[in-house]
């Protein structure tokens, strides 16, 4: 039996996976890594480092990459709910400065695999949202690089309004992000072989 479903996106590489839950009568049970099983749907990196964050309703992180020692990272939702965005900043990729938006919860227990190559940023919809996530490299504050959440230009719908949201709450770092047009991207596409 599968351990997950892979969920295919229009960013290559980017891949949203639901993990398969047993449940009955006591509760849940759930892998939500397993290598083997991931080198099998593509994805065959090893992770070296776990994060775990916990935001107000309204709180917007991103949106983030590192301009040395990229991350990919593998993200879910352990509480609470946020709306998740990953735009493609790799110079030459046919969907460079697209964006692909997908809510993920506590309640589904879906996760996104976002490679290196991608800015990164969620907004949760909840209170005591808990975000887990694994990267494949270390952080390295000083190559910490990001663009503003609202850049124009790049399209995302950010659901404030429909969630009650009238102010998002950002970092003074964040709320100074350049925007997309103002920075220098270090990642080239590759298509993926198949």
């Amino acid at each position: 039996m599968k351990k997950f479903e892979s969920i295919g996106t229009p960013l290559e590489g980017v891949v949203i996976l639901q993990p398969h839950i047993f449940s009955d009568d006591r509760g849940f049970f759930l892998e939500s890594y397993n290598a083997e099983e991931f080198t099998h749907l593509g994805i065959p990196e090893a992770f070296v480092q776990d994060n775990h964050s916990c935001s107000r309703k309204g709180v917007i992180r991103g949106l983030h990459y590192q301009s040395r020692y990229p991350q990919g990272k593998l993200v879910r939702v352990l509480r609470g709910s946020i709306h998740d965005v990953i735009v493609d900043i790799r110079n030459g990729s046919p969907t460079y400065g697209m964006n692909y938006e997908v809510v993920l919860s506590g309640d589904t227990y879906k996760m996104a695999y976002i490679p290196p190559g991608f800015a990164h940023g969620f907004l949760a919809l909840e209170d005591r949202t808990e975000v887990h996530y694994k990267t494949t490299d270390f952080y390295h504050p000083e190559y910490d690089a990001g663009i503003r959440w609202n850049d124009p230009t790049l399209g995302i719908q950010w659901p404030l309004v429909e969630n009650g949201i009238e102010h998002p709450l950002v970092s003074p770092k964040d709320a100074l992000l350049p925007f997309f047009s103002e920075i220098v991207s270090p990642f080239q596409y590759s298509p993926v072989e198949h």
